[in-house]
């Protein structure tokens, strides 16, 4: 029997990030577990306009820090589109379930997902090194 991940703290989106997510499950073909991720972000997180996201919230294009459970090393990664995903280059897609789970937490918060054998990952986010909107970038 697999567990649910559980919200673990609040979640924050862009009204651009959350226009975008809705346009690629209307256009793209997800399984199950993409959907169900999905939608439950957005039934969760608060969403504000792209001028107010806070500095500290992954949003997508924002490269991150963060250490999973289990790992050794805190690791950097870019939450991006499907498109753009290269997991060698640290790309990961907002569909993968790590990509999901992290959208919308700040700096500290925790992100869990479940692995392929069912098992809950959690992954502390423990900075970010670029988000599009502290940058001033608010149509990327």
């Amino acid at each position: 029997m697999s567990v649910a991940p559980r919200p673990v703290d609040e979640r924050i989106l862009s009204e651009l990030d959350h226009a975008r997510i809705l346009g690629l499950m209307r256009r793209t073909s997800l399984s199950e577990a993409q959907k169900h991720a999905l939608d439950a972000l957005l039934d969760a997180a608060d969403v504000v306009p792209v001028r107010d996201i806070p500095p500290d919230v992954v949003t997508m294009n924002t490269r991150l820090r963060l250490h999973a459970e289990g790992e050794a090393a805190p690791r950097d990664i870019t939450l991006c589109y499907p498109e753009d995903a290269n997991a060698e280059a640290g790309q990961v897609s907002l569909l993968s379930p790590m990509g999901a789970s992290v959208l919308g937490h700040r700096v500290g918060g925790e992100a869990e997902w479940l692995l392929p054998t069912g098992a809950l990952r959690t992954a502390r986010i423990l900075a970010l090194h670029f988000q599009p909107e502290a940058a001033g970038q608010y149509t990327t």
